[in-house]
């Protein structure tokens, strides 16, 4: 059950990885330089989650060539209300984790949880959105 959790989180931060690329294309300065770190942030978090599904001897999910995105993203603005809906899904998949998991893997899943939903709520401040915090972050 653990591995099938971890997987299902790696196909988030897959999915968020990509998403960021078109984030990015549309913010400047320190926009940008957040963006590139948030990105960063789901690159470490992907290695480090598919070596412990490597380690489990559990079969990675690989990245897809593209990803559709909720909305269409055409200024700083929209960009940054992306980066927010991109924390929320990778929020909700490691929210899904939590109870799939255990000990150290969990840790992981709870920590990322919490890691997310700052974020979103960072994004969410930034492109004026409201509320600028969520109840359940991730939550559908």
């Amino acid at each position: 059950m653990t591995v099938d959790a971890l997987r299902t989180a790696l196909e988030a931060e897959h999915a968020a990885i990509f998403g960021y690329g078109v984030v990015g294309a549309h913010l400047t300065d320190d926009a940008q330089n957040a963006a590139r770190q948030a990105e960063t942030e789901h690159r470490d978090r992907r290695d480090e989650v598919a070596q412990r599904i490597e380690t489990a001897g559990g079969e990675l999910v690989v990245a897809a060539p593209a990803y559709a995105l909720p909305f269409q993203v055409t200024d700083g603005a929209s960009a940054m209300r992306l980066a927010a809906a991109l924390e929320e899904g990778a929020a909700g998949a490691w929210r899904q984790a939590l109870g799939g998991t255990v000990d150290d893997d969990r840790k992981l899943a709870l920590d990322a949880y919490i890691a997310c939903a700052v974020i979103a709520t960072r994004w969410r401040e930034a492109a004026g959105v409201t509320p600028l915090t969520l109840q359940f972050p991730g939550a559908t």
